[in-house]
């Protein structure tokens, strides 16, 4: 817990960028019948009922200094898709950083191996000099504030029937779009001095 909270206290710099990355699900459903839209008498009115019509995954790469976030929709959430992912983050997101300083949870798939699961070994070593994994502790993924910008999509966009996943796409991209747009950031203001006092139950006791 402490490592990451350090973390949060580090000078930035564009030349070593801070990304929280977190990654989720989603269940696609489509209606079974068409939704009556409201209008000055009713609410809207919509069945129950719904068709399940798959998954699909999300990755959120987010900045929280500069309000900058990428999500990407995928239809799995296995080694290849993540390592994909991590390029794409070296590459085109931040390609002028020396080193990138990457928050994520403990994930079985969120490892250096991924990376040579998925490329050769000079391409693999080349995308994990560029980066300094920093894990959340078990339980502990609240830390991770990619997982607060999750609650805020989930909350103003994803918090309904969405039938595919091409309307997904447009649906996320739109929600990026526009928080990129404000330069949406968070401000974490809880230090390791406010965690040794408030969750000093977690420390071992020392005699």
């Amino acid at each position: 817990m402490e490592d990451i909270l350090n973390v949060y206290q580090l000078d930035y710099s564009v030349q070593n960028p801070l990304v929280c990355m977190d990654e989720t699900s989603k269940q696609l459903t489509k209606e079974t019948r068409v939704p009556i839209p409201a209008n000055t008498d009713h609410v809207e009115y919509y069945d129950s009922e719904y068709e399940r019509n798959g998954t699909a995954n999300i990755f959120m790469f987010f900045n929280p200094i500069e309000g900058k976030r990428r999500v990407d929709i995928t239809d799995n959430r296995t080694a290849k898709d993540w390592a994909h992912q991590i390029k794409q983050l070296v590459d085109v997101d931040y390609p002028e950083a020396k080193k990138i300083t990457l928050v994520m949870d403990n994930l079985n798939t969120h490892v250096g191996a991924s990376l040579y699961k998925t490329f050769n070994p000079k391409e693999a070593r080349r995308i994990l000099d560029k980066l300094d994994f920093h894990y959340t502790p078990k339980h502990g993924s609240w830390l991770n504030m990619a997982e607060i910008e999750f609650s805020i999509l989930g909350r103003e966009c994803l918090d309904r029937r969405i039938p595919d996943k091409t309307a997904l796409i447009n649906e996320v991209n739109a929600w990026t779009e526009e928080r990129n747009s404000k330069e949406s950031k968070i401000i974490w203001r809880f230090k390791n001095e406010d965690a040794r006092i408030k969750l000093k139950r977690l420390y071992p006791l020392i005699k």
